[in-house]
């Protein structure tokens, strides 16, 4: 199985990265930075001999760098899932968040899986086969105070996966929104999670996983996890 995951050295996605590791996936993992990336890769190789890896880096936001990354994963095969995890998390408010915050939370959340599922579908499409899983947010479906331009492109994101549902819906390509709450990654900085009040990255990831071990007439289309007190 060959498994593309963007924002792959921290996170959700090295969670992600290590359950298709532990099955034996052949990884495709893409990061903004090397040295983050090179040490998620040698940690999972030492874990998993099994499967096999391949990295690269580029900063997804910017268009040319996303299809250079599509290009290096169908070099060397057709991709069977897609996750597009990279993103980036600035909280603020529209009257007062800074110029050109929109610009980049839009660069980073939504044009960086445009730009990357547009480049790898033609081949999935002619092969008739494959998953894309979009690592949207509840910030994408409920706007709340502090969002901002991180929500707005989160809506952005649920709008792209919605339609790219439709659109694939015919020729064999499943496609699954994901929509998490808070979960314990960068973006919390050193919360303090001893009461375990939010989420864990492998919680997202065997949820991920678990969408795509169904039947080829199956699609799991949206979901939506949340902390089991609920929201912060």
């Amino acid at each position: 199985m060959n498994v593309v995951i963007t924002g792959a050295s921290k996170g959700i996605g090295k969670a992600i990265a290590n359950k298709f590791a532990a099955a034996g996936a052949r990884l495709f993992l893409c990061a903004r930075n090397n040295g983050p990336l090179t040490e998620t890769v040698n940690e999972l190789k030492a874990l998993y001999p099994n499967a096999s890896f391949q990295c690269f880096t580029a900063d997804l936001s910017v268009q040319q760098q996303a299809e250079d990354f599509a290009s290096f994963c169908l070099s060397q095969g057709i991709p069977d899932v897609v996750v597009n995890n990279a993103g980036s998390y600035v909280p603020g408010n529209i009257i007062d968040e800074a110029p050109g915050t929109l610009e980049s939370m839009l660069a980073v959340n939504l044009l960086s899986a445009y730009h990357l599922t547009r480049k790898l579908l033609p081949s999935m499409i002619q092969n008739k086969h494959g998953h894309i899983i979009n690592m949207c947010s509840i910030a994408g479906l409920k706007a709340y105070p502090g969002g901002g331009s991180y929500s707005i492109s989160k809506f952005a994101l649920n709008g792209f996966n919605q339609n790219l549902r439709q659109e694939l819906m015919p020729l064999g390509i499943k496609v699954t929104g994901v929509f998490p709450g808070a979960v314990l990654t960068d973006s919390w900085g050193d919360y303090d999670n001893t009461a375990k009040r939010i989420m864990e990255p492998s919680d997202i990831a065997t949820m991920v996983y678990a969408a795509t071990q169904l039947s080829a007439q199956a699609v799991v289309e949206d979901i939506v996890i949340r902390p089991l007190l609920g929201d912060l």
